[in-house]
């Protein structure tokens, strides 16, 4: 094994790659295009159609707000939850989404959330770089912690809060690298911006609190490191006197931030918010992205080879693993076994832990020192910078509006293949039909087709409903003992839902009920 001082060496030796000027050096350095040509991948990927569900009444939303210029506090889009209080926290991106729509349609927004999630990995891979200069380490880590994070990936609110995640991960871990308070004084003005876009922005003062407690940690362990013999320890009152300097930049960083949370249209509210959600026990339990990942799944085998990754890195890494470190890997390990939203927060804290690891491995081996030399090179000739050009920016960039393009074109078949499309059409010719149970997963999309003149009997916004109400749909869509009462509460006159679920087939066999459409995608009935 090299001792820790050959090791941080060969790490220097490994980041000090010759820097050349101007266009040759850019076109000619493999490192940048390898990265570019990364990201160009991610991007491509992402660049898929719109499929998630509550994109719709997030869509009429923004519309709403848009056009109105008043962010809603009650709800109105249904007629079983009307007058209830709507906190919509994520009003600012809903508008944001609405503008774009009208003025790109869907390759606007196809194209600008890819932006967003790109941007979130690129952050992500800057700071991998950083610790792990060879391309080749840092981009597969970062590469497995796309493919985790991937089935969260779409034209949705929470790709917001994975960008600004990542902001906020690369600045605390700036300030914990390099001890400089002044990377933090962007977190403030970031949340400002959050707490107007998603609710996720509890993760970011969750962060700044982590990272406040593993750099304590971390002074504490370097002041009073385990002494032999009879040699007196500090007190605890001189270990967080010890502490405190280092800690205080981020106390500070996280009151401000903490300040500036109720300036939204909720004011104080919105503190309360995300408590809410994640002790919702019907959301926990029915809603697909809030339950923990399940590994016999095929998704969740990055996230589940991401895992054994990072702790096998730090396990075989010449270098010690600060506490500070350890504290956020294991949280955020933690928060993404119980809960599909959170492999996003893991993916950002890991990449960079994972690939620094990786790399010290690596280079502590004699067959990995090769890679401290490679991808040095000088500047390329003006034709080898021309191909370059074309073969690692041209074609991934052309490659980017292909996708963009393509899944923009594809939208409509798609809204029809996983949407209600005919149902709709037909719920237009016959308005007299009265109010209508709908499928949990069409609330948005009927939302986005039919407001205001008809009104849904369940969306995506299930904090609204509340969790009685969610669980007496359940039990109307199943079938279960009772289905009736909830239709009959509510004078539901008009049933829209799966030709195959439960309710369908009772209703099928019950005189008081009609069909009057069905196709493969859905059945309407009408009550008699």
């Amino acid at each position: 094994m090299e001792s820790s001082a050959n090791i941080d060496g060969l790490a220097r030796a490994g980041a000090g790659v010759r820097a050349a000027g101007g266009l040759l050096g850019v076109f000619s350095s493999s490192r940048v295009l390898l990265a570019f040509v990364l990201l160009a991948a991610i991007y491509a990927l992402t660049a898929g159609p719109v499929i998630d569900p509550d994109f719709w009444w997030h869509l009429r939303t923004g519309q709403f707000i848009f056009e109105s210029r008043t962010i809603p506090r009650a709800d109105f889009f249904s007629h079983t939850a009307a007058g209830k209080e709507w906190v919509a926290h994520e009003w600012l991106t809903e508008v944001l989404m609405y503008a774009v729509y009208r003025a790109g349609g869907w390759a606007g927004l196809i194209a600008s959330f890819s932006c967003v999630m790109t941007a979130a990995v690129w952050l992500a891979y800057r700071r991998a770089a950083e610790v792990a200069p060879h391309p080749f380490v840092a981009g597969a880590a970062v590469l497995l912690a796309a493919a985790a994070t991937a089935p969260m990936w779409g034209v949705r609110p929470q790709m917001i809060s994975f960008l600004l995640t990542s902001f906020f991960v690369a600045a605390l871990a700036r300030f914990t690298r390099e001890g400089h308070a002044r990377s933090l004084w962007s977190l403030p003005p970031l949340m400002l911006v959050w707490a107007n876009m998603h609710g996720g922005f509890a993760l970011g003062l969750a962060l700044v609190g982590l990272t406040a407690a593993g750099v304590a940690l971390d002074e504490l362990i370097a002041a009073n490191p385990p002494r032999s013999g009879t040699t007196p320890r500090l007190g605890a009152g001189a270990l967080l006197r010890e502490a405190w300097p280092r800690v205080r930049p981020l106390c500070l960083a996280l009151a401000a931030c903490a300040a500036v949370v109720p300036l939204n249209p909720n004011g104080a509210r919105l503190f309360t918010y995300p408590l809410e959600t994640i002790t919702s026990d019907a959301m926990q339990r029915h809603i697909h992205e809030w339950m923990s990942p399940d590994f016999h799944r095929p998704e969740s085998v990055p996230f589940a080879l991401l895992l054994l990754a990072t702790f096998a890195a730090l396990a075989l890494s010449p270098k010690r693993a600060r506490a500070s470190e350890l504290l956020l890997v294991g949280v955020s390990a933690y928060a993404g076994l119980r809960s599909w939203r959170n492999i996003p927060f893991f993916a950002l804290v890991a990449a960079p832990v994972l690939a620094e690891h990786a790399w010290l491995y690596v280079i502590g081996r004699s067959w990995g020192r090769r890679l401290v030399a490679s991808g040095a090179g000088g500047v390329a000739s003006a034709s080898q910078c021309v191909l370059n050009a074309a073969l690692f920016v041209a074609i991934p960039l052309a490659l980017c509006v292909v996708c963009v393009t393509r899944a923009a074109v594809r939208q409509p078949a798609v809204e029809a293949e996983r949407y209600p499309a005919a149902a709709v059409e037909f719920l237009r010719a016959h308005s007299e039909a009265g109010p209508v149970f709908n499928a949990y997963g069409w609330g948005g999309y009927l939302i986005w087709k039919l407001h205001p003149e008809r009104r849904v009997y369940i969306d995506g916004r299930a904090d609204v409903y509340g969790d009685q109400f969610v669980e007496d749909y359940l039990k109307a869509e199943g079938g279960e003992p009772g289905w009736r009462e909830p239709l009959e509460r509510h004078g539901v006159r008009t049933v829209m839902i799966a030709p195959d679920a439960a309710l369908a087939s009772l209703l099928r066999e019950d005189e008081s009920w009609e069909k009057v459409f069905e196709d493969r995608r859905s059945v309407v009935f009408f009550k008699r």
